[in-house]
């Protein structure tokens, strides 16, 4: 019998439909997603790392305490190392996310990083004292960070100095996102300004 996410989640029948995102995606059977850092000293071990860990693990993050998107995000480090308690607010998420789509979040979950990992950005370099930015290609390990990292943020914004939880945020971040929401998805909005300044750097 295979283990189901939450003992709920089948990962079997999952479809990813980038092929760059499909060699860096794990949807290993897990029931608790929880891998104690066991990749952390192997080269692109992060790529063996359950895909919903990764995103837990983003949403550990503390608060930027600077302006993210016109918004000053100061959590006092409340999700700092309280991974148990994230795992149940993806859980709480995932039962929304099934409640109004009908369908397996973890593969709205893939549908959305997939939505939202951006193909190009910006670096800065130097010729003869002079910077200035280029575009250049991003990896799949990169496209993926970038892509968990928008969506966790979505997440901690919409819940910050807000009556709504975790949970709820997103969740409706994660379905935003993977309709391809523009106007709601705060992931697909920083996907498109990454590409746009990469245009612009050509």
């Amino acid at each position: 019998m295979t283990d189901k996410l939450f003992d709920r989640y089948s990962t079997e029948s999952i479809a990813i439909g980038d092929k760059s995102l499909e060699q860096v995606i794990s949807l290993k059977p897990i029931v608790v997603p929880h891998s104690s850092a066991r990749h952390a000293k192997r080269t692109l071990g992060k790529a063996r790392v359950n895909l919903v860990e990764r995103l837990v693990n983003k949403l550990m993050r503390g608060g930027t305490g600077e302006k993210t998107s016109g918004k000053v995000i100061r959590t006092k480090g409340r999700l700092q190392g309280k991974k148990f308690r994230v795992l149940k607010a993806v859980e709480d998420a995932f039962d929304i996310v099934e409640k109004q789509t009908k369908e397996n979040p973890v593969q709205m979950l893939v549908k959305a990083v997939e939505n939202s990992a951006p193909c190009e950005d910006v670096t800065r370099v130097s010729y003869g004292g002079v910077s200035y930015q280029i575009a250049v290609d991003i990896s799949a390990t990169r496209r993926l960070d970038m892509a968990l990292r928008n969506i966790s943020l979505a997440a901690l914004m919409g819940t910050f100095k807000k009556k709504k939880s975790l949970a709820e945020s997103l969740a409706n971040e994660i379905i935003y996102t993977a309709k391809g929401d523009v106007q709601n998805s705060y992931a697909i909005r920083k996907k498109d300004e990454t590409e746009r300044m990469a245009r612009s750097a050509r």
